[in-house]
């Protein structure tokens, strides 16, 4: 019901984008995060969008340098990645929740299998 793409092997500096294609009753009136994680690591929250797409939530760690973004005609979330660091790789996961873009992974409730991303230096 959530399915994400687009990871793989970029080097340091480069570019990647991640799609999280959804089925039209998760997508619709839901909030849509990206979350990642490293081995070892908890999931971390990466970036959060709402519905309406003008509301947006960023982790420090990559403000400036990720964007997410959403189609909702595609029922489609994206999440362009740049000036990507080594400290990025991770399996990235893509979730849903009803309400606001919150930050923490308790807050949602449907998640994709995750796509791999992998920075050398």
């Amino acid at each position: 019901q959530l399915q994400a793409s687009g990871g793989g092997l970029v080097q340091a500096g480069g570019s990647l984008r991640l799609s999280c294609a959804a089925s039209g009753r998760i997508f619709s009136s839901s909030a849509m995060g990206w979350f990642r994680q490293a081995p070892g690591k908890e999931r971390e929250f990466v970036a959060a969008i709402s519905w309406g797409g003008t509301n947006t939530n960023y982790a420090d760690s990559v403000k400036g340098r990720f964007t997410i973004s959403r189609d909702r005609a595609k029922n489609t979330v994206y999440l362009q990645m740049s000036s990507l660091k080594p400290e990025d790789t991770a399996v990235y996961y893509c979730s849903r929740r009803v309400g606001l873009p919150l930050k923490r992974p308790s807050e949602y409730d449907y998640w994709g299998q995750g796509t791999l991303v992998t920075v050398s230096s």
